[in-house]
């Protein structure tokens, strides 16, 4: 069984400017080595009137309307030209502009703008000669950490010997300022920026971006088997700064981090404000379970919201984007508002964040967390989006040759066609499903709970509870919706999420109670204000916490930074999508 998947809606108001079960089963033994490929498809696109060539094979775009809510939704597409979307275009880099200071939207000093080039290529994948293993940071070799040192080295030494090399340290952290910034519009639609973050676009661009830069590395030092490590804060023994980053004499180094999360200093994914260090592994490892299996109902969950040509950036983050992705550039990144810092660089931010080496390291487990998602783990979700306006999305990279190629998202679906895999480590997270409350909760117990329509739109200046109606009684397959999320962009912004959570713990969450997160790095938009929807799968947490007799349950709304800049327009229970196999 797989469920379907959400597409794009244009808005009319942007014109143009030219033409079962969701525990798993346990990791398969060959993971990630000699797993089969799957076949979970489903495809759906913006576009009704037209068949579309991709890499995937020629797919009948009518033959994926039912993602757009079955002949309903087929009907008001066909009958509303405006709708039709395409896939969002590569940047124009002649038409780049300035990336913006996200505390006054004043122009950065540093411009992230890619040098020009005289010509664009389509980049064809070369033939895998050797596959490369990527190894995890703790468990490198001296001989890897060696040439890594030694590629950043000489990465860091383009900067004073041609400054606008592309292959150059600082050119290459440029790369996540421009896309993620507001530095490019997107093509046709000057009035909005191109994002590649808090959508469907996350996960292939920030592959594409790693590929590039780890050939560069390979090729400044010469060896075509050079491979990134990935920093696996998912497992215990990763959960701390790995030391290569943390000698002040390599050149992995980045003073930009926060003084108080170096040395044995354990990760705290989840900002739960825990100084337990087994609390803090524990919180971490069932937030980790949370967002790749628990709290996911459909592909969009875990992946992004669509995201097409004349869409609104940023419609919203997968749960990994928003969970652990979030968690590490903040724990990272800098804190100090009235310093030489203040911007919460480098890693604490999307502008600077590419300057800090460990930045490539988190996304190259970030990317990890992709591949397990997608063909490891056994769950009854879609792993692959078919839509043509996916898997046609374009970004423009510069080569280790110094030529700008265009890629599609779709080329990139298969890390092992791009020439790498990862190294085997164990999933500890597998095991973190909360166990069964031992007592079920009163909800009379939760005195200060409220209607949802006597609350909302909601602001989490403080912690929310409100009583929210289930869809049915009995067995059921819900999830709980969080709509018009409304953030200050400029801001990191958390919440957790708790239902029938008479016991208050909020620092725990290795219970059953929790539902999940969001999360948001600081970025700049045009109007400062960001706006998301979120959803939770509630099965697993309804037969913990045995609700099924229950018509409600009180949502809890747990603030942990910024909660002032964050306002909450609906709160509903649903029923899970339909499936189609």
């Amino acid at each position: 069984m797989a469920s379907l998947q959400a597409s794009c809606t244009i808005l009319s108001s942007n014109t143009r400017s030219h033409s079962s079960s969701t525990q798993p089963l346990s990791a398969k033994p060959s993971y990630l080595f000699t797993r089969p490929r799957r076949s979970h498809h489903f495809q759906v696109s913006c576009d009704a009137k037209k068949n579309v060539e991709t890499s995937q094979g020629k797919i009948d775009r009518r033959n994926m309307l039912l993602g757009l809510g079955g002949m309903y939704g087929a009907a008001n597409i066909l009958g509303n030209p405006s709708a039709y979307a395409d896939p969002v275009q590569a940047p124009d880099f002649t038409k780049c502009g300035d990336a913006h200071d996200v505390q006054s939207g004043d122009a950065l000093d540093a411009k992230c703008c890619p040098p020009p080039a005289d010509k664009i290529i389509d980049y064809k994948l070369p033939p895998v000669k050797i596959m490369r293993t990527r190894p995890a940071a703790h468990r490198a070799s001296s001989e890897q950490v060696a040439k890594y040192e030694e590629a950043i080295r000489r990465m860091r030494e383009l900067d004073k010997t041609d400054p606008q090399d592309p292959r150059g340290f600082t050119q290459q952290a440029n790369i996540h300022c421009a896309y993620c910034n507001g530095a490019h519009d997107q093509v046709g639609y000057n009035n909005l920026d191109l994002q590649v973050h808090n959508s469907w676009l996350f996960f292939p661009f920030h592959r594409w971006y790693l590929y590039f830069y780890e050939r560069i590395l390979g090729n400044l030092i010469g060896d075509p088997t050079f491979v990134l490590p990935f920093w696996n804060w998912d497992n215990p023994k990763g959960m701390t700064l790995p030391p290569i980053f943390d000698n002040s004499n390599s050149p992995l180094y980045d003073e930009k981090r926060d003084p108080n999360n170096r040395g044995s200093a354990i990760v705290d994914l989840t900002f739960s404000g825990s100084t337990d260090s087994l609390q803090l592994v524990a919180n971490n490892l069932t937030s980790i379970y949370s967002e790749m299996v628990r709290s996911v109902s459909t592909t969009n969950d875990f992946m992004g919201k669509p995201y097409c040509a004349g869409t609104n950036p940023s419609p919203g983050g997968g749960s990994s984007e928003n969970g652990s992705h979030t968690g590490i550039h903040w724990w990272v990144g800098t804190k100090d508002r009235t310093g030489p810092n203040k911007y919460n660089e480098d890693m604490g931010n999307f502008y600077s964040a590419g300057r800090d080496p460990v930045f490539y390291c988190h996304h190259s487990n970030v990317d990890r967390m992709w591949t397990i998602w997608r063909d490891v783990l056994e769950t009854d979700v879609l792993k692959d989006i078919t839509s043509a306006d996916y898997l046609n999305a374009e970004f423009l990279f510069y080569d280790e040759n110094k030529r700008l190629v265009r890629v599609k998202a779709g080329d990139c679906l298969d890390q092992r066609r791009l020439g790498y895999d990862y190294d085997r480590i164990d999933l500890p997270w597998l095991n973190y499903r909360p166990p069964k409350k031992a007592t079920k909760a009163k909800v009379s117990n939760i005195s200060d709970a409220k209607t949802a329509a006597s609350v909302l739109p909601v602001n989490l200046k403080e912690t929310v509870r409100v009583i929210v109606p289930k869809s049915a009684k009995g067995k059921v397959d819900e999830q709980l919706m969080l709509e018009n999320i409304e953030t200050d962009s400029t801001k990191f912004i958390k919440f957790d999420v708790f239902i029938n959570d008479e016991d208050d713990k909020i620092e725990e969450l290795d219970r059953a109670e929790y539902a999940g997160s969001f999360a948001q790095v600081p970025h700049k938009s045009k109007n400062k204000k960001g706006t998301a929807n979120i959803s939770l799968r509630l099965t697993s947490l309804y037969e913990e916490i045995d609700v099924s007799e229950d018509d409600t349950v009180v949502v809890t709304i747990v603030p942990r930074s910024n909660g002032e800049d964050v306002t909450i327009g609906g709160i509903k229970i649903v029923p899970v999508p339909a499936r189609s196999s």
